[in-house]
């Protein structure tokens, strides 16, 4: 199967994913029942980034000419790809990634999300069954000279201990802040909602910080997360939101809230479920340079850094960790780049 070949299946997927025939609908509904987190319209969301974003002809074709991607990797490397479970087909980028080079790959589902992924890879192998070949489901991943992995801390070590004799990318816990000034716009605010909240704000670019001057006045940004009221219906949101509440008032620790999210005052850059943290800076660019090195960091939101809005929208050059995962891939065999 060469580039264009599977460039254009995957094109094709983009097509399928915006007909949402009754299929579709259906594992959507099934995945949530069986992952109550993943709500429809959590599913619906990450979809519609990955058919706008990753799925797309040019863009595809854009983003494999300027690897030098050109015809068919020779010879392939079969790569044991460890998917992540927190969003819904948070683990598809690595699957294109590895299969737009080329590689074969054998997959360990996440138990948290085994209905999405599996029934777009049966769908790409109803185009064509060929992709059978590049592209495999498996509880071991036995025989595989690559490894990219991705879990927590603690998993982290353990890919680590049996991973780290291959060639390997390995991930752990990361998560995103926001730098504000106090002079941002309702929109913006808005759409800061949206980096905070999609997925539950379980995934790493979800904004989980908020650095902001001193005397900002949170009122504009707690009355832009009123549009998620709603994750008071989902019990387990409103578990964990009453969960943190009480041990803020336990701890007699300052904290506001719009009822259906906490803030407070914390220098951690991770919060749990419902909560942010929030830190004052004095001085931008000594923060700017602080947060750079911070390899807890996935994103930083802001004016001057990744826009608004567009936390939860990564593009087919936004790598996990900042690692370029084709680079990794065609760097296996020297012979591949540029002849790939």
């Amino acid at each position: 199967m060469i580039l264009q070949e599977r460039i254009d299946l995957l094109v094709r997927l983009g097509e399928y994913l915006s007909e949402n025939d009754e299929s579709w609908v259906r594992t959507k509904a099934k995945a949530y029942s069986k992952n109550p987190w993943f709500i429809p319209e959590f599913i619906d969301h990450a979809a519609a980034n990955i058919k706008e974003q990753f799925l797309q002809r040019a863009q595809l074709e854009h983003w494999a000419t300027s690897y030098g991607l050109n015809a068919q990797v020779v010879p392939p490397k079969r790569v044991g790809l460890v998917m992540a479970g927190n969003i819904p087909m948070v683990g598809f980028h690595d699957m294109l990634c590895i299969f737009i080079t080329g590689h074969e790959q054998l997959i360990k589902l996440s138990s948290k999300d085994e209905v999405l992924i599996p029934f777009l890879l049966n769908k790409l192998n109803e185009f064509d069954p060929a992709v059978s070949n590049y592209i495999n489901v498996s509880e071991k991943l036995n025989g595989c000279e690559v490894y990219i992995a991705t879990g927590g801390n603690n998993t982290g070590r353990y890919f680590e201990y049996y991973f780290g004799k291959y060639p390997n990318i390995i991930r752990k816990n990361r998560t995103s802040v926001a730098v504000l000034t106090g002079e941002e716009s309702v929109e913006q605010l808005e759409a800061l909602a949206d980096d905070i909240q999609l997925y539950f704000g379980l995934g790493c670019r979800n904004v989980t910080k908020l650095y902001v001057p001193d005397h900002y006045n949170f009122e504009p940004l707690l009355q832009a997360l009123r549009k998620y009221d709603h994750f008071m219906e989902f019990h387990k949101y409103r578990h964990n939101y009453d969960y943190q509440l009480a041990l803020l008032m336990m701890g007699n620790k300052f904290y506001m809230t719009n009822d259906s999210i906490l803030f407070s005052e914390n220098k951690s850059l991770f919060s749990a479920v419902s909560q942010v943290h929030f830190e004052y800076y004095s001085d931008k660019n000594a923060l700017t340079t602080s947060l750079g090195s911070n390899t807890d960091l996935q994103c930083i939101i802001g004016n001057d850094f990744v826009p608004f809005g567009h936390g939860q929208k990564p593009r087919l050059a936004d790598y996990a960790d900042g690692v370029d995962t084709m680079k990794f891939l065609l760097s296996l065999d020297p012979e591949m780049a540029g002849k790939a």
